[in-house]
């Protein structure tokens, strides 16, 4: 769980916003029907941007949430930034 310093860190705001983007990206099937291309290119750019806050944390990053971004459990890292 993360340590209230964690959670009211920008870097890990910024962090847990742009997992939920994601999340709102996937779940956009309408973009999806109509610009395949375009959804993939956001989904792209959302994961890109993940990739840069996620190595961006400042130290000591939490083992647990280093290992679900390592392995791109960002379902799991959200859920660990919200204290679930």
């Amino acid at each position: 769980m993360p340590t209230p310093t964690q959670a009211q860190n920008p870097a890990t705001a910024a962090l847990a916003e742009a997992l939920k983007e994601r999340l709102a990206v996937i779940g956009d099937r309408g973009w999806f029907a109509r610009d395949a291309s375009g959804h993939l290119n956001a989904l792209k750019a959302v994961s890109e941007r993940i990739e840069l806050l996620g190595a961006a944390l400042p130290p000591p990053v939490d083992p647990q949430l280093r290992h679900f971004l390592e392995r791109c459990s960002y379902d799991k890292a959200l859920a660990f930034l919200n204290g679930e």
